[in-house]
């Protein structure tokens, strides 16, 4: 089996990664589903109709869905919105809208799980020490999410090998606490009848609208997608049965707690921490608050993996990305590190209290499913499903996800708007650098190299002008072998003569499939010009420097380029020629006259671009051996200037 996938097979230590990564969100959400379904006055039908509609989402949503359907779309193993887009991109160009509003619609919503996560934990201890003031729970939530924040850096290869235990000592503890009221109160298994739900949702005064507390309890399930690649689909489907089991055993739990307390206010009380005996408390708010922790880490490790894929389907500004340790998949994305953590203290300070967070979140994520619902349907068009089958797959759930969606919108003007308003400037980003990066393809001008050839030869070997490097590599988007950019002849024979022994051009093609590494040499002109293509995975880190070099080796090794310095005293004693990059960066010339979206487009792009790295970093490339040259971006010249000569 491939070392990169070996870990998703199946077995006990996969089962454990899968319960320490995958089920952070969802496994967190017993904290805050019940208390927002029941938010004051406990009743009988409202009780029964909540646990009922919990279960049956969990069923519908998340095992149907996700689990037995979504599952089966991996790109090479790879799960998430943007892996699913890659796979069906090629069947229409509308469909990058899709993943563009699913992506950043699951990056906003994902700014409030971790505050409400923790806080539902720490807001637990008020039943210890009931004097405890909510700015003294506001302080200990920032702390440990700025805390959380923090260590990002160092990578989380050592905590994260405790989270597998830690989460399986959670779902033990939820289902452990659920059954023992379950005992006490039986009748609670009657909301396992769909008919509670119906009654609820139909003839409940306001029934319809509780779906949107409803909804939190599956939150998760679009994380669960998107970390497929760690665990795989056998261990996912295999633990998820555990865990679906200590959740519903939770909820029936809480539901019979508060079954048990009918008629009477809930008056702030948290029915998850009720379930718990008095001497438990301290140790359950502890496990709780770990557990939060891990599915905040959950979310900032998916956040990153999310970005890192935009960048490579052109969806997001080519940002720094660091690789902490060498564990596959782990990623650090320092600019994304710091937005998330500003935007979590900042729903902190804002929202203050879980439950008014409960009253913001979910709303953005079901834009999230609904556009998964339209890739997943593409992709069974795709897969060749039988007609009937998708539409039903299209109806079924564009019905439930369209009911989650309007329901949500109550919450809009409760704090609904923060998400959405996050989603929306994400989503304005992503539109940008997807549309620029379009614009720019269509007007660089490409030209035939061999023309050139001649020209290269003659420049090497003309000692009239100084030699500029031993070795010349410019960074090419030409796709075809045969092209090279306009901007890269001018660059070395005109803007100032580039004499070098050997021009090489580098061409990264960034592939649909996640760890793809191979790479093409193409002799243009022998001892004189060659061109690599490198074909990496949309997962595979940029490190052009260090693949080139291999490749350079490889070649010295076959002796198929000779790599020592052409200077006669050097070349006696052996030594390699040195090599530098140029890397040509497109500013907006002044002279430009388009369209008027064109225009903001660009002059958008442009604003953006000033806030983050140069290319030479993203692509790994060696500072002290790099010259940036600015090249001017012409949409469209104006083509008349009405200009008069006077004598």
């Amino acid at each position: 089996m491939d070392s990169k996938h070996s870990h998703t097979a199946i077995s006990g230590a996969g089962l454990l990664i899968a319960l320490g990564i995958i089920y952070g969100d969802i496994g967190t959400s017993p904290l805050y589903v019940m208390k927002a379904i029941v938010p004051a006055l406990i009743e009988p039908r409202l009780v029964l109709g909540g646990i009922s509609c919990v279960i049956w989402t969990l069923t519908l949503q998340t095992t149907i869905k996700y689990v037995l359907l979504t599952l089966n779309a991996d790109n090479n193993g790879e799960g998430g919105i943007f892996s699913l887009y890659a796979l069906v991109r090629r069947r229409g160009a509308w469909l990058s809208a899709v993943a563009i509003i699913g992506g950043s619609a699951l990056l906003a919503d994902g700014v409030i799980t971790p505050p409400i996560s923790v806080a539902s934990a720490i807001e637990g201890l008020k039943q210890v020490y009931p004097g405890l003031t909510q700015s003294v729970i506001v302080y200990i939530v920032i702390g440990i999410i700025a805390g959380l924040f923090l260590l990002q850096s160092f990578g989380t290869q050592i905590v994260g090998k405790a989270f597998g235990p830690i989460m399986f000592l959670w779902f033990t503890m939820l289902g452990v606490l659920g059954a023992s009221w379950i005992v006490q109160d039986p009748a609670i298994l009657k909301a396992i009848n769909p008919y509670y739900a119906y009654d609820l949702l139909v003839n409940y005064p306001g029934g319809f609208w509780l779906l949107g507390a409803v909804f939190l309890c599956t939150t998760g399930a679009e994380a669960l997608y998107s970390d497929l690649g760690h665990c795989g689909k056998g261990n996912i489907r295999i633990s998820w049965t555990f865990v679906k089991s200590t959740l519903l055993l939770n909820y029936l739990g809480q539901g019979a707690w508060l079954l048990s307390h009918q008629g009477q206010q809930l008056g702030g009380r948290n029915p998850f921490y009720e379930l718990m005996p008095p001497w438990f408390l301290l140790i359950g708010i502890g496990i709780a608050t770990v557990a939060a922790i891990i599915a905040s880490q959950a979310l900032i490790t998916g956040s990153f993996t999310l970005v890192a894929e935009a960048i490579r389907l052109n969806m997001w500004p080519k940002v720094k990305l660091n690789y902490p340790t060498d564990v596959k998949g782990q990623l650090f994305v320092p600019s994304m590190n710091r937005l998330l953590l500003i935007g979590c203290i900042g729903v902190v300070l804002f929202f203050r209290e879980s439950s008014n967070m409960e009253a913001a979140y979910g709303l953005a994520i079901t834009l999230t499913m609904l556009m998964t619902t339209v890739l997943l349907t593409m992709w069974l068009r795709m897969k060749r499903v039988a007609k009937p089958m998708i539409v039903l797959f299209a109806l079924v759930y564009g019905l439930i996800e369209g009911s989650f969606l309007v329901a949500n919108l109550v919450k809009f003007p409760h704090g609904g708007w923060v998400s959405l308003a996050i989603g929306a400037t994400l989503m304005g980003v992503m539109y940008v650098w997807l549309k620029a990066y379009y614009i720019k393809r269509r007007l660089t001008d490409f030209v035939k190299l061999e023309p050139y050839v001649e020209g290269l030869k003659r420049l090497s070997d003309d000692e009239s002008i100084p030699k500029y490097s031993t070795h010349l590599v410019f960074l090419t988007g030409a796709e075809r072998s045969s092209e090279i950019e306009q901007k890269i002849i001018y660059s070395i024979f005109q803007k100032r003569p580039k004499r070098a022994d050997i021009y090489w051009f580098i061409h990264v093609e960034t592939t649909d499939e996640p760890y793809t590494m191979e790479y093409k040499v193409t002799e243009v002109a022998p001892d004189d010009v060659f061109r690599i293509n490198f074909r990496l995975g949309f997962r595979v880190q940029q490190r052009i420097n260090l693949y080139f070099r291999k490749v350079v080796e490889d070649l010295v090794r076959n002796k198929e380029v000779d790599i020592t310095s052409r200077y006669e005293s050097l070349s006696q004693r052996h030594i390699t020629g040195d090599f530098r990059f140029v890397v040509l960066e497109k500013f907006l010339s002044v002279e430009n006259d388009f369209p008027t979206q064109e225009k903001l487009v660009m002059q958008a792009y442009f604003y953006i671009k000033q806030f983050i790295a140069s290319e030479d970093q993203y692509f790994g490339l060696d500072t002290s051996s790099v010259k940036v040259e600015k090249v001017p971006l012409v949409i469209a010249p104006p083509r008349e200037v009405a200009l008069t000569r006077i004598r």
